[in-house]
């Protein structure tokens, strides 16, 4: 039986998941760049891009669970769908910080652009992480064995049949 020291083991630690996070996302996104440029050469871009990144973030959950946090195996659909979320809230954030910058100056130029745009993708990417390791992809603690339960031990008193002390002093009546 896999002992709770022996999974901890297995398990990556923050330093090593955080490299790894970085080199997988930041692979799939280098890969995403060049492939939404290609398909969008023939289909509208914004249908490219949508496509490009469901199938960058299914690939990318794959990758996480697998590599980046050793889930060990493939992702179920709740770690798919919990992971979408997550890449929903940071694609938001980075819009966000982009519209705002938009409100803030009038003509921002590109080196300001990029970044706040570098700013807000590194700040939503850390928070990405964060929730994958400590949300989505965390050991499931339902399969350990549960802690036992403190239950009350109760005392007997074996009672002696003979009298106790002089004349029947400290006897049940």
């Amino acid at each position: 039986m896999e002992t709770a020291q022996s999974r901890k083991q297995t398990e990556p630690g923050a330093f090593t998941a955080f490299a790894r996070f970085v080199l997988c996302g930041g692979g799939v996104g280098l890969a995403s760049s060049f492939a939404v440029t290609a398909l969008a050469s023939w289909t509208p871009w914004i249908l490219a891009n949508a496509l490009i990144t469901v199938v960058s973030t299914l690939l990318a959950t794959e990758l996480h669970a697998r590599f980046t946090f050793g889930a060990g195996g493939r992702a179920t659909r709740r770690q798919h769908a919990q992971s979408a979320g997550s890449a929903a809230a940071a694609y938001a954030v980075t819009c966000a910080a982009m519209l705002a910058l938009q409100q803030l100056a009038a003509e921002p130029g590109a080196m300001l652009e990029q970044a706040v745009y570098l700013s807000a993708s590194a700040l939503a990417g850390v928070a990405r992480f964060a929730v994958l390791r400590l949300v989505v992809f965390a050991r499931n603690r339902s399969q350990a064995a549960p802690a036992p339960i403190a239950r009350p031990v109760y005392a007997t008193v074996a009672r002696s049949s003979a009298p106790a002390g002089p004349a029947g002093l400290c006897r049940a009546a």
